[in-house]
């Protein structure tokens, strides 16, 4: 029979201490680029904690409503403490108006090499200078959803295990495998040299459209979707190593979309028909 939670008043209480922690907290800079898993990342919410824990993750520790514990709460209770409290002490540890009912704590899984992903998959998405969270939490969602096999960031992308992208991608972060790589046109220049085909995806005018017959012919070869940041595009070289400039035709008067909604257009229309 499985102990009680161990309850906690006290927002100031040691022991809840990692539950405070921000983004570099949780995993500094040299763990962030370590591929063996090193650092922590935060699961948030009972279906991203339940993904995490499906896709075999190791809890270390977990914070859950002492009125109304989620079911997953006694699945954590095997491996870790799981430390309970009221609404407004969880308000205040986790800076969040509205807490969720758990947030656990686990160590980060192996992150795979861009080769393995290679070897892996016939379809990837690469994101260069794609900071911002909730971009990289949907575009990973979207990938996933729409049969692409894996994600490939650069240094200054965000990353797909950090607190918001986790919460937007609904945990699929941790089912679809993520390399990070030193620089987008080297890992391009790789993918082409490979026999890849790779898009990148750009509004410019002169760029082949998603629906022209060269782009069309590539449904029976491996693809990779390059996309790159919403301020400044994607940089030169890296529209210079890929296969063709690719863009999403767009009405008079609009020049783009979001970042996220482009992707899933182009993961539908580069998707693999086999």
């Amino acid at each position: 029979m499985t102990e009680p939670f161990t309850l906690v008043d006290d927002p100031d209480d040691p022991r809840l201490t990692r539950f405070r922690l921000g983004e570099r907290g949780l995993t500094n800079r040299l763990q962030r680029r370590d591929d063996s898993g090193d650092g922590l990342f935060m699961a948030e919410g009972d279906l991203v904690v339940e993904r995490a824990l499906d896709a075999g993750c190791v809890a270390v520790a977990a914070l859950v409503d002492a009125q109304r514990p989620p079911a997953v709460a006694t699945r954590l209770q095997e491996t870790v403490e799981v430390f309970a409290g009221g609404e407004r002490m969880r308000a205040v540890v986790t800076k969040m108006g509205m807490p969720y009912s758990v947030i656990a704590l686990f160590e980060r899984p192996p992150r795979s090499t861009l080769d393995d992903l290679a070897a892996a998959t016939s379809r990837l998405v690469v994101c260069e200078a794609v900071d911002n969270p909730v971009n990289v939490g949907s575009i990973v969602r979207n990938a996933l959803g729409l049969g692409w096999g894996g994600l490939v960031i650069d240094r200054t992308s965000c990353d797909p295990l950090a607190r918001r992208s986790m919460r937007v991608s609904m945990g699929q972060a941790l089912a679809l495998p993520h390399a990070r790589v030193d620089d987008v046109p080297s890992a391009v220049r790789t993918l082409v040299a490979a026999g890849w085909a790779v898009a990148a995806l750009t509004p410019a005018d002169d760029a082949l459209a998603l629906d022209d017959p060269v782009v069309s012919g590539w449904s029976d070869r491996p693809v990779a979707l390059v996309l790159g940041s919403e301020r400044s595009g994607l940089t030169a070289e890296t529209m210079e190593a890929a296969t063709a400039r690719v863009s999403i035709p767009m009405h008079a008067g609009v020049d783009s979309l979001n970042v996220a909604a482009a992707s899933a257009i182009a993961c539908w229309h580069l998707r693999s028909r086999s």
